[in-house]
């Protein structure tokens, strides 16, 4: 299955959205700041690639409904889920 191009799209940018709150960590820890700030800003990046995750199952979710041949089994959507817990 093929996720939707606009999906995709908001999905890509919490990541790299994400993938600059990581750097920011990484630079935070190498200049030796105060570790509430370190993990205040490794708290919003660790949410924002949840979110894109949590998008990405959604929109599948959708297209799986409107396509009943690629209806997943609840097992197979229980493990989606948890993959994220």
């Amino acid at each position: 299955m093929q996720l939707e191009e606009d999906s995709t799209a908001a999905a890509i940018r919490r990541l790299r959205r994400a993938e600059g709150q990581i750097a920011g960590v990484i630079r935070m820890l190498e200049s030796g700041r105060d570790c509430k700030d370190v993990v205040t800003q490794l708290a919003a990046a660790s949410k924002a690639v949840d979110r894109a995750g949590f998008q990405i199952i959604a929109s599948g979710l959708r297209q799986c409904l409107e396509n009943s041949e690629e209806l997943a089994t609840q097992e197979e959507l229980e493990k989606l889920f948890m993959s994220l817990a």
